[in-house]
């Protein structure tokens, strides 16, 4: 019986935090995504043309965003059924902004009046031998010019 109210208070901790972490965070990532509104962002590959491009770097933006309990004990269950893991939608869409947005900010801290040929990469990173997401990679990467 212990056992199963400690498992409440640490489901319904997980889910308060967690919920109120998130919603924090997107707040965050609207403000500085209105910030730097300005920068032209491009997937276009390799071989496209980019006029009056006279200086170019490479740019790199990285986060590792981690599942609160809540959250890995409901897609645990999902698991179970099959279909979509919806509690992991929403960690995915604020890793890839944050990755996105800290790119952008070196950028643009550099000189950068657009970014060419943008890619975002995903890796999972368990630490407790794949029983549950524990954290989630994402980089995303392109080319500056000035």
């Amino acid at each position: 019986m212990d056992g199963l109210i400690i498992f409440a208070v640490l489901l319904g901790i997980g889910y308060f935090f967690g919920a109120r972490a998130e919603k924090q965070h997107l707040l965050f990532l609207q403000h500085r995504e209105q910030a730097i509104k300005g920068l032209v962002l491009s997937t276009a590959g390799a071989k496209a043309t980019v006029p009056n491009a006279h200086q170019a770097e490479l740019f790199v933006g990285s986060v590792v965003i981690s599942s609160d309990f809540f959250k890995t004990f409901v897609a645990g269950i999902m698991n179970l059924f099959g279909g979509r893991i919806t509690v992991y939608e929403s960690l995915l869409e604020r890793g890839r902004r944050e990755a996105l947005l800290r790119m952008e900010e070196t950028a643009l801290a550099w000189g950068a009046e657009r970014i060419v040929n943008i890619r975002i990469q995903t890796a999972e990173l368990s630490g407790n031998s794949g029983k549950g997401v524990v954290a989630l990679e994402v980089i995303a990467y392109g080319t500056g010019v000035r």
